[in-house]
């Protein structure tokens, strides 16, 4: 393999070395060699060691690197270079930075670009010709200035993580590559998906990643501690957590680094095995008098500087952990040889590092230290200083570090469109995480009058991209919210601006329950005036042809789209176009089920139309396409094919930037619950769980409710935490149906009748105000309280029967309402098993009730039916629920050997997801042995009257003060009949009595 030649020792920024040996870390050392697949040195020999160097790509695994800052991940790394360096792997590293709220997005992965740009320039120029996005991620291109014609036209996200997986193939083909990504607790929300992109897709060649993070700083809410929490999980991925040296390994730092000049032991309390705490102490001479405080000690070396070099070194720390040379050369305005000599002393007493064209803080918190120690007026006018460098030449730095220091300067209209910009630079590498907290920030700077006034802006195009930006981060309820604030204080007469508004309003709306994307679309077809523009037009035809696609208007939809296409054809607007393709193809789609086989030559339609959206690069409209192909197949049973769909849209987004985007969000949601149909419930719960502190509510308060389903089953009560979510009823339908059944189940095993029969009326409502009074939801509904009810009957008093029987006819008839606002055909495999469980628990109720009780056979064929259509379903854990209440319902008519078998059935799907209370339930079936004598001639006449009175659903209590025996005699009287009959409870008793005419 080759070798790399004299590769840049000064990639990893963080990598001087103060003493001359690696200390107290040659365990974590080793691991991280073994793991990654470095070679040993010829110092090592292990056998472990030996093993390792030859590892092939597919035993590498990447690694995260934690610790507490200072605690020792930099001499780590360090060694680490050194020793894959020596091993002939090339070594890159990009470097997180803390630009608080003005993240720029993928800024590490610009750097290790740059890197390779230098060694392997041919690599790079091959990679990006098939992957034009790979251009984003030059550090020329990212600045403000640099190529705005390109930039306006976004960058397709799956295309650039791609294009750097490519990249990393590509060069580790001149020989092996270690990526590092160091401070990710700093990282943005697009780095930290291009890192979970790399963890997740297997490197052909050997190419390994680690990524480094302070554990110290991610807190609870920290974007970081989901993500590692993910990361940790993945079969490529290893955590190694650095512990502090131990006192023995802090000796001998301290004695590497001033043999005999400080007090050892001193250091060892105050350092509290930091490695970071032990040079500074050591290098600061561990003074009696110098302050604990380590900010304070950090500033001791500062101290040590002369003014030039201080005055250079506050006024770098104005840029964060790293500056450029040219940018500190502008600000600064020193004469060359006088910053030269300035950095050259801050470099020489540790302060800063030379790395590249930048220089860099020793340590984080160094940078800190410096900063805080500014006068507030000091600090106010470096910021002015910085924001003026960076306005009067763009190329030194980004809009997001120009958004940073305006504001902090104090001048408000610079903040306010460097924001924008930085807004507009984020959405161009697909990071709308980014772009949304910019476009909300902007706003913010926007409701002052005078601001906005002076930074010259188009308002209703910034509210138009802010709206645009929060849809596609999973906030369409705050899109709508700024658009009304917008639309409420500009004419109402016919305008392009007003149209554009209240098009996006609409998509807002659409992802919205509680939303009028009809009233919007059509609003903003009437706001066009004659004059507009051809692209503006057909914009908004666009908006109102997907919008009557959805509500299934088809020839309104077909006119409008028509039109639209027309326009855009005419004028070349091809992502236009495809769109509304896109959306007429889905149009068939969804019309044509009833067509029978025709439905599948309107997917192929369907699958060419996505095609072409792809070519023209309408992203949107291919997420959409594929979404409505795997609700197509969803619908139609099809699972297979709509899991494949659905996991195209997931993929298609490149990473996790875009996953809580309407169609991302529903297809994931979706995905979850095929799972769960499945009995993929591992797999269904590690998506829908996990600790979501910065998603969007709405998508996460959906996977919470398809968690909770699950957990339910399995035995947990979550009926008040669904009930704590109903504020998201009216913002999403689904939200609603999923939360009812779990309290709807909840209740049912507490025996409050009363409630699940509320809790159905109440989302009945709700969801009738959004949907329609007999959507579909409520044949489940309907079966979910009819279960409920009838799991809870024999345990309540027999006057209450009549009533609850009457109440469970009611939800039978509105499941038959239901049904019968389908079309032959429209009604599906789902449909159709909700249907046949819904006839079985109205008929089991009133043979439980004996009520207009059915026959037997009319009993036993309905659930049978029910078992038959759940089953062709797929409805795994639905399959385990029905053959429970079968079976039993077999053993209590006597068939106790078919009631074996159906238990047997049942417990194998039970066991096998872990339903704890069906399996209780299943207990005590296949148990008894079969009675063979005559039930009738075994019963005395006490037993016989009791039997009557369990019937009739009595308690014990009741029954003993009818009799006026003691309820301790009636409970044995209880049990010697439930023996005689063969019965395993009172409700099987009953219907035994029932069969063989024991009672009246």
């Amino acid at each position: 393999m080759q070798k790399n030649p004299e590769p840049e020792r000064a990639m990893i920024g963080d990598m001087a070395q103060s003493a001359r040996s690696f200390v107290g870390r040659d365990p974590e050392l080793k691991s991280l060699t073994g793991l990654l697949g470095v070679g040993p040195t010829s110092a090592e020999t292990s056998p472990e060691s030996a093993e390792s160097a030859g590892s092939p790509a597919s035993d590498r695994q990447h690694v995260l690197l934690a610790g507490d800052a200072g605690v020792g991940k930099t001499r780590l790394l360090t060694a680490l270079r050194d020793r894959a360096v020596a091993d002939g792997w090339q070594v890159h590293a990009g470097h997180c930075v803390n630009f608080g709220e003005s993240a720029v997005a993928y800024m590490p992965f610009s750097e290790i670009l740059d890197r390779i740009v230098t060694d392997f320039p041919d690599v790079v120029e091959r990679v990006a010709a098939d992957y034009p996005a790979l251009a984003r991620l030059r550090p020329v291109r990212r600045v403000m200035g640099a190529n705005h014609g390109a930039a306006a036209t976004g960058t397709d996200r799956g295309q650039l993580f791609d294009a750097v997986h490519t990249l990393f193939e590509a060069a580790a083909e001149k020989a092996p590559l270690l990526v590092v990504v160091e401070d990710t607790h700093w990282a943005d929300e697009s780095t930290r998906d291009l890192l979970t992109y790399l963890f997740t897709r297997p490197f052909d060649n050997a190419v390994a990643v680690v990524a480094s993070y302070r554990a110290d700083d991610i807190h609870r809410r920290h974007p970081l501690r989901r993500q590692v929490g993910e990361w940790a999980r993945l079969p490529a991925v290893e955590r190694i957590v650095l512990e502090p040296l131990t006192d023995d390994s802090v000796r001998l730092l301290v004695h590497e680094l001033a043999s005999g000049k400080v007090d050892a032991e001193r250091v060892v309390r105050r350092a509290e095995g930091n490695a970071f705490f032990v040079e500074e102490l050591v290098q600061a001479g561990c003074d009696e008098d110098l302050p604990v405080d380590l900010a304070d000690l950090l500033l001791v070396r500062l101290d040590r500087l002369d003014g030039a070099a201080r005055s250079v070194v506050r006024t770098a720390s104005i840029a964060g952990r790293r500056v450029t040379h040219e940018l500190l050369a502008a600000v600064t305005e020193m004469k060359t040889d006088e910053l030269d000599d300035a950095l050259r002393t801050a470099v020489e007493q540790k302060v800063l590092e030379p790395t590249g064209s930048r220089y860099t803080f020793r340590h984080a918190l160094l940078t800190e230290a410096v900063y805080d120690d500014l006068l507030p007026g000091e600090r106010v006018r470096l910021h002015a200083r910085f924001a003026a460098v960076l306005k009067e030449t763009p190329g030194l730095g980004a809009a997001a570090e120009l958004a940073l220091h305006a504001k902090r300067a104090g001048d408000l209209p610079t903040a306010l469109r460097a924001r924008i910009a930085a807004a507009e630079e984020a959405r161009s590498v697909s990071g709308v995480g980014e772009a949304a907290q910019h476009y909300e920030k902007a706003l913010g700077l926007a409701a002052d009058p005078q601001i906005a006034e002076a930074a010259e802006v188009n308002l209703d195009r910034v509210y138009e991209r802010a709206a645009d930006t929060l849809i596609f981060a999973g906030l369409p309820s705050r899109a709508d919210a700024i658009l009304g604030e917008r639309l409420g204080v500009i004419p109402s007469g016919p305008s392009v601006a007003r149209a554009l508004l209240l098009a996006t309003r609409a998509e807002a709306a659409h992802a919205m329950e509680s939303g009028d994307p009809l009233r919007h679309s059509h609003d903003a077809v009437l706001a066009l005036p004659d004059d507009a523009e051809p692209k503006a037009r057909c914009a908004v035809l666009a908006v109102r042809t997907r919008t009557l696609v959805a509500f299934r208007r088809a020839d309104e939809a077909e006119t409008v789209g028509l039109e639209g296409i027309e326009i855009a054809e005419r004028h070349s607007l091809s992502k236009l176009a495809s769109d509304m393709a896109t959306s007429l193809s889905m149009l068939k789609v969804r019309t044509g089920s009833a067509a029978g086989s025709k439905v599948e030559g309107f997917r192929q339609v369907l699958r060419e139309t996505i095609d072409q959206a792809r070519q023209v690069g309408s992203t949107y409209a291919v997420s959409r396409g594929m979404f409505a192909l795997g609700r197509s197949y969803d619908e139609a049973g099809d699972f297979a094919e709509a899991l494949k769909w659905f996991r195209a849209v997931l993929d298609d987004t490149g990473g996790e930037s875009l996953q809580w985007s309407p169609f991302v969000s529903a297809a994931r949601a979706d995905i979850v619950r095929i799972q769960m149909i499945l009995g993929e419930w591992d797999e269904a719960l590690a998506l829908a769980g996990g600790n979501l502190p910065d998603a969007p509510p709405i998508p996460v308060a959906l996977l919470d409710m398809l968690r909770m389903i699950m957990e339910q089953a399995r035995g947990a009560n979550h009926g008040e935490a669904a009930a704590a979510l109903r504020p998201f009823w009216s913002q999403e339908g689904l939200i609603a149906l999923f939360g009812a059944t779990v309290e709807m189940s909840a209740a049912g095993r507490a025996g409050d009748h009363a409630k699940v029969l509320q809790v159905y009326a109440d989302t009945v409502e709700m969801l009738s105000q959004f949907w329609t009074e007999w959507f579909g939801g409520r044949v489940r509904l309907a079966v979910v309280a009819a279960s409920a009810i009838a799991q809870m009957l024999p345990s309540l008093p027999a006057a209450q029967w009549p009533a609850l029987v009457e109440a469970v006819d009611g939800l039978h008839s509105d499941g038959e309402h239901v049904v019968a606002q389908y079309q032959p055909g429209e009604w599906g495999p789902e449909g159709q098993a909700w249907t046949a469980r819904l006839e079985a628990e109205t008929l089991r109720v009133h043979w439980l009730a004996g009520i207009d009780a059915p026959p037997q056979e009319s009993l036993l064929a309905a659930w049978e039916r029910a078992e038959q259509q759940v089953e062709a379903y797929g409805d795994v854990p639905g399959l385990a629920a029905v053959r429970t209440t079968y079976a039993v319902i077999q053993r209590a008519t006597g068939d106790v050997a078919a009631s074996r078998a159906t238990a047997d059935k049942a417990r194998e799907g039970a066991k096998r997801l872990g339903l704890q209370p069906l399996l209780d339930e299943l207990k005590s079936l296949g148990a008894t042995p079969v009675k063979q004598q005559q039930a009738s001639m075994t019963l005395t006449p006490r037993e016989g009257e009791i039997l009557a009175l369990v019937a009739a659903g009595r308690s014990n209590g009741e029954i003993g003060k009818q009799l006026f025996i003691a309820t301790k005699t009636v409970s044995v009287h209880v049990s010697n009949i439930l023996g005689k009959l063969g019965a395993g409870s009172r409700t099987e008793a009953a219907a035994i009595a029932r069969r063989q005419q024991l009672i009246g």
